[in-house]
């Protein structure tokens, strides 16, 4: 069971590869891959082909590979490649699968060079594979070309990064051997990346082209510049073989042929070439999808328990059940209702804590935005003198008058009440924009049904529109008969001998009667916006506004108050918003030309949103700090001192202004309870109504069931790609608790000292320039460069293919030495020892050891 298992690791980690990929989600998942990375020139492309056997991936010059190639190797009776992005082509042309990789790189890329990080899916079946899942990287580019940006090698660095970062990746970092390997930028990436060196593998190629007289033998001894997982060699088909379309499987024998005859590798050839390198991949890679087991089904957990409960409306899906759309349909009715009326009631359960919705922005509405266009259409107190006056002097005519006329009161009053009409509508359209947000997020839910959704909030907004006009009509009703009837009979209305005595000064502070200094209104950060930056520039303090004074502190605890503004002539005007700012800002001043903050004579005050500004606003309103009236130039302006002002005019005006005040404020009060109610029933009330019981009936009228319940393309790929990816799991979940725990697996080689990975001076001698008749130190005979005296590089398990294992211990002294100085390249392999080591297990004391020759450090 455990040995099956293991198998089947491999083509696990594909399949959930081809799930998550098909639905745009594999970057959820860390699945345990092998990335290859190198230069332009490193050779990646020859030593993948030489994993297939067949010439498929593009050719030509700079940089070839623009996107990430995901590229799955399965063994099968049959040689055929397929796509994720058209599965049910089979490609058995491998000509076609290049121009397949070039044509869908330049689909997405363009066709001038230009690179992307979205990844093409390729799959090989052949009986020439071993189980492996790669991913091509682009090659490591320094000068940009074509239209490439100028920052490319970040852009390509940055790329790789995003593949070779996850822990669940094996690198293949891929050096060509005529280059100096501590120079080489793919071991630099991986050393990032894996510092321990647990992941990187390193390969070197164009072991064939190397100056004559010099080898790396050492390098690939795992000896100098040593690597954790060692290092394997490989020989590529040179440019002249490509072009001259030299057959891979003669390449490989030629590969094997030169490993065989050359003096500095004969000994390791075993351990050399693609075949190898395969092997050795496939058992690494399985090995560590194995170390990454629990990891891995607790991702492939979550993910499932995840999926649960989407997935189980889809299991017994059928498409063209009747029974099933009429129950979906009311399902979907009814959930727009609950969720529609949660929205304007409020609701306890998936609370929005990033912004407000539905019923609150109506509550803001309600209280705070509509008692604000109220204020803001008050009369402006110049205007309202000169009206009064020539309101009582054409009453009396060509008459003096002796009393007061209650003509020119109800005149001006009439006059103030008709100004309500317009922020009163204002309000119902602020209204009715909320609502139909509210009813757009509603049918969001909608979404896998285009036709329903549509229906639907046409039909809830029509009815909004519908109701709109019933509720502004109410509203003005509301306006004519406040106009109807002038009541001074009301309790709170002053009087007229109350009038005449009460003072002007009595009045500032009509917003907030019997309020006194101690009552809060409102605290909160604000930004002082228009200090010079000599001064300090735009600085947020903590605002406290009373009923009496605004104070700002340097923070929320309020112990250093940084000034106290007392409110008395202050008022409000918008400011524009800066060019380069993204802050909204309004601005207090003093109505008599005073300086309010030090030199300032306004102090603009910034806030994050519109809706902070006329929330502030509000407040300031009912601390008495009204908003600047626009001042416009009339005619009349210059008549504004021309009228006599004699004392007893000048006190019937200011009697009837007093009453019209008082009159107004009653109106106002009584205006703003009643909109709110107003509203509510005729609109917000009757649509909740509408939808949970007249709502099915219209859908049912406006079309049929079937094309209601008809789903998008979206919705029917959607559906599919989440069985799928459901049941790619479920099998991924039962083949992983298949694989017996005691299953065993090549430990990880120890540490060795690849510190020369941290310099990037690239001082460090290159490792290939030691000549093959290279002379050893005196006093030390030659060793015999063999496989067994020592561990193997890459030690083989029972009944499988070789794996990684710690660098070798230099083999020791022997009489067969004589073939490691022979500089014959035609002479005999080295024979085996198969004498035991010269020196015994045990030493007595005293005894000095044999120098041992240089290894590396671990």
């Amino acid at each position: 069971m455990g040995n099956r298992g293991m198998e089947e690791l491999i083509p696990l980690v594909n399949k959930l590869q081809d799930a998550f990929s098909s639905i745009g989600q594999s970057c959820h998942l860390d699945l345990p891959q092998i990335a290859v990375v190198g230069g332009q020139s490193a050779g990646k492309s020859s030593v993948l082909e030489n994993f297939v056997g067949r010439d498929f991936l593009p050719r030509g010059s700079g940089i070839v590979t623009r996107r990430p190639l995901i590229l799955q190797l399965i063994f099968s009776k049959t040689e055929y490649a397929e796509f994720l992005h058209c599965k049910s082509k089979k490609f058995t042309d491998f000509d076609e699968v290049r121009q397949e990789i070039e044509a869908e790189t330049d689909r997405v890329t363009g066709t001038n060079k230009g690179i992307s990080p979205i990844p093409i899916n390729l799959r090989v079946y052949s009986p020439h594979v071993l189980n492996l899942t790669l991913i091509d990287l682009p090659g490591i580019t320094k000068v940009p070309v074509g239209d490439q940006p100028q920052d490319i090698e970040y852009q390509i660095k940055d790329m790789i990064m995003q593949f070779i970062s996850r822990e669940s990746s094996l690198i293949l970092a891929v050096t060509p051997a005529n280059m100096d390997l501590a120079n080489s930028d793919a071991l630099k990436m991986a050393k990032e990346v894996d510092p321990q060196g647990l992941r990187t593998i390193g390969v070197i190629t164009k072991l064939d082209l190397m100056d004559e007289g010099t080898d790396a033998r050492d390098v690939l001894e795992n000896k100098l510049l040593p690597l954790r997982r060692g290092y394997i060699g490989v020989v590529n088909r040179s440019q002249k073989d490509i072009d001259g379309k030299k057959d891979i499987r003669a390449a490989l024998a030629a590969e094997r042929k030169f490993f065989l005859s050359h003096p500095a590798y004969r000994h390791m050839a075993d351990r050399m070439g693609t075949p190898h390198l395969q092997k050795v991949l496939n058992q690494q890679l399985t090995n560590h999808i194995r170390e990454t087991l629990p990891s891995l089904r607790s991702k492939l957990q979550s993910q499932l328990l995840s999926l649960e409960k989407e997935v189980e409306e889809y299991k017994n899906f059928r498409p063209d059940d009747p029974t099933r759309k009429t129950k979906a349909l009311l399902q979907m009715v009814q959930q727009f209702g609950v969720d529609f009326e949660k929205r304007i009631e409020g609701s306890g359960d998936q609370v929005d804590t990033l912004e407000l919705s539905g019923g609150a922005r109506i509550n803001r509405i309600f209280h705070e935005r509509f008692p604000f266009e109220l204020v803001k259409m008050e009369f402006d107190e110049k205007d309202l003198r000169r009206e009064i006056s020539y309101a009582i002097k054409n009453i009396h005519g060509v008459r003096t008058g002796l009393f007061t006329p209650d003509l020119a009161f109800e005149a001006i009053v009439k006059k103030q009440v008709v100004k309500l009409k317009e922020p009163c509508l204002k309000c119902v359209d602020l209204v009715i924009q909320e609502l139909i947000n509210t009813v757009r997020q509603c049918t969001s839910k909608l979404g896998s049904y285009p036709r329903l959704r549509e229906e639907t909030e046409r039909i809830v907004t029509t009815h909004i529109r519908e109701r709109e006009g019933k509720t502004k009509d109410q509203i003005l009703l509301l306006i004519d008969i406040e106009l109807s009837y002038i009541n001074t009979n009301h309790e709170d209305f002053i009087g007229f001998a109350n009038a005449q005595q009460r003072n002007t000064q009595t009045n500032k502070k009509r917003a907030i009667p019997n309020q006194g200094e101690i009552l809060v209104i409102r605290r909160g950060w604000l930004t002082i916006n228009n200090i010079s930056i000599m001064k300090g520039g735009s600085k947020e303090y903590w605002f406290v506004l009373t009923a009496e004074s605004l104070s700002w502190y340097k923070d929320e605890e309020e112990k250093e108050k940084k000034y106290m503004l007392p409110l008395d002539n202050l008022k409000i005007r918008d400011v524009e918003k800066g060019f380069m700012s993204n802050k909204h800002v309004f601005a207090i001043f003093n109505t008599e030309q005073r300086n309010v903050y030090k030199d300032l004579r306004q102090i603009e005050l910034a806030c994050d949103s519109q809706e902070d500004v006329d929330s502030w606003k509000a407040s300031f309103l009912r601390a008495g700090v009204y908003p600047e009236k626009d001042q416009t130039e009339n005619e009349d302006g210059v008549q504004e001192n021309t009228f006599s002002m004699d004392p007893q005019l000048e006190r019937q005006v200011e009697t009837i202004r007093n009453l019209v005040d008082s009159y107004v404020s009653i109106i106002n009060k009584s205006i703003r309870d009643l909109m709110p109610k107003t509203i509510m029933h005729l609109m917000i009330n009757n649509t909740k109504d509408f939808i949970h019981s007249e709502l099915l009936a219209y859908l049912y009228s406006s079309a049929d069931q079937n094309s209601l319940m008809e789903e998008s393309a979206d919705q029917a790929q959607r559906r599919d790609d989440m069985l799928r990816m459901y049941h790619a799991l479920k099998e991924a979940l039962n083949i992983i608790g298949d694989i017996s725990t005691s299953t065993v697996s090549t430990p990880v080689p120890p540490p060795v000292d690849d510190t020369w990975l941290q310099t990037s001076s690239g001082h460090s001698p290159p490792p290939q320039r030691r000549p093959v008749s290279a002379v050893l130190p005196p006093g030390r005979p030659p060793a015999v460069r063999g496989p067994t005296p020592g561990p193997p590089l890459i030690p083989i398990p029972a009944g499988g293919p070789s794996s990684f294992a710690a660098p070798p211990i230099p083999s020791r002294p022997g009489p067969q030495n004589i073939f490691a100085a022979n500089n014959d390249p035609f002479s005999a392999p080295p024979q085996i020892p198969s004498r035991p080591a010269r020196i015994p297990p045990g030493i007595p004391p005293g005894v000095p050891r044999r120098p041992a020759p240089s290894r590396p450090f671990f």
